[in-house]
């Protein structure tokens, strides 16, 4: 579904991608994970097409995505921190979103739903608390039901609810045959969602491993332990 060639990116003296190779299928959910500064970030906007690469390409659906924007219209981003007009109340920037997005299908209202927004279309940005914009965002990327999923960080800031009512919704989407791709910090949400992790660092891949496999190579039990031994091992 998603194809990535050799991809690198240098901000200045910033390798930020390194001669990146990477396939992503459908029906899949996958973990990119690795510290501060490992590339996750620039990958991630290479693919939405908001960062251009020094060198390489990435293929939608075995197309390039150069001076391509339609494949965007397949794209759900939940971005870590959402950032909305201040002044614009919830039920206006979801308005703003369906004109801009265009698409006649019926929308996705399950987690707006089961959020409750509707009851708070009429709030503004602004006085939203941190939570609640994550519910907003989330709720945005779902809403057109598109092929892939990018979610950066979504459980957080949510309360353990939105969190679990979340989770539920991505593994749907999964089982579905959405593609999507989580970055997080927070290894213990992604125990019973993902089903291949990515570790990165320094602008490239260590490893892309299904995760039963990664589990089987070190003999541990959980993703956590099992990138810990990698790591303490030199492996990784």
């Amino acid at each position: 579904m998603i194809e990535i060639k050799n991809i690198s990116k240098n901000f200045g003296k910033l390798k930020a991608l390194e001669n990146v190779n990477l396939r992503f299928n459908k029906a899949e959910c996958i973990a990119l994970i690795g510290p501060n500064g490992c590339g996750k970030t620039t990958l991630i906007k290479t693919i939405l097409g908001m960062v251009l690469p020094d060198s390489g390409d990435v293929f939608f659906n075995g197309q390039s995505i150069k001076n391509d924007t339609a494949y965007r219209k397949q794209l759900g981003y939940m971005p870590q921190i959402g950032r909305y007009p201040d002044n614009m109340t919830i039920g206006q920037v979801t308005e703003m979103i369906k004109g801009i997005r265009t698409q006649k299908e019926p929308q996705d209202k399950e987690l707006a739903d089961a959020f409750n927004l509707d009851k708070l279309s009429h709030k503004k940005m602004r006085t939203l608390s941190g939570g609640t914009t994550q519910k907003v965002s989330a709720t945005l990327a779902f809403m057109f039901k598109p092929q892939v999923l990018i979610l950066d960080e979504p459980t957080a800031g949510l309360d353990p609810i939105a969190a679990e009512i979340l989770k539920a919704k991505i593994i749907a989407a999964k089982n579905d045959g959405c593609l999507i791709l989580i970055t997080s910090h927070l290894l213990s949400e992604l125990e019973d969602i993902v089903s291949e992790i990515i570790f990165m660092q320094d602008g490239n891949v260590r490893f892309h491993k299904k995760v039963a496999e990664l589990k089987a190579d070190t003999g541990r039990e959980t993703i956590a332990q099992s990138i810990l031994h990698l790591l303490k091992s030199g492996t990784a």
